[in-house]
């Protein structure tokens, strides 16, 4: 029998939280928090204060190339359902279409073209929703 932990009040970085509903959107976010309980809830504070609100709010690099470098990150581990998230997060961070494509033939070169194989095969189909 599975236990079923309790939520939590989540102490969450302001800075952090704002950043990262911008970045990968209100409705996704929202769903995440809300599924916080006992076992997740540190580790939802823990990326909203330090992911989101110590490293995607630096000044030194745009948000456009934190979604370049992250796609290529992400590609490089074969992680695609957060690929998918960041790609969509890539859009809305200012990447046009043309410069997605090209950051996923870079992820050929470098992160192998199996691994790039399936990151198109994953932004054919975000692309395709995504249409404006």
């Amino acid at each position: 029998m599975t236990a079923v932990t309790e939520p939590r009040e989540l102490d969450l970085d302001p800075d952090g939280l704002a950043v990262r509903r911008e970045v990968l959107g209100p409705d996704h976010v929202d769903a995440a928090l809300s599924r916080a309980d006992a076992t997740t809830a540190d580790f939802q504070e823990m990326i909203t204060k330090y992911a989101w609100g110590h490293i995607w709010t630096r000044p030194g690099i745009d948000r456009r190339m934190r979604s370049a470098v992250t796609l290529t990150a992400l590609v490089a581990h074969g992680h695609l359902a957060e690929l998918e998230l960041h790609l969509r997060a890539a859009l809305r961070n200012g990447l046009t279409r043309e410069e997605i494509v090209e950051v996923l033939l870079q992820t050929a070169i470098y992160c192998g073209v199996p691994a790039a194989n399936s990151a198109f095969g994953v932004a054919r189909r975000v692309l395709a929703e995504e249409q404006p």
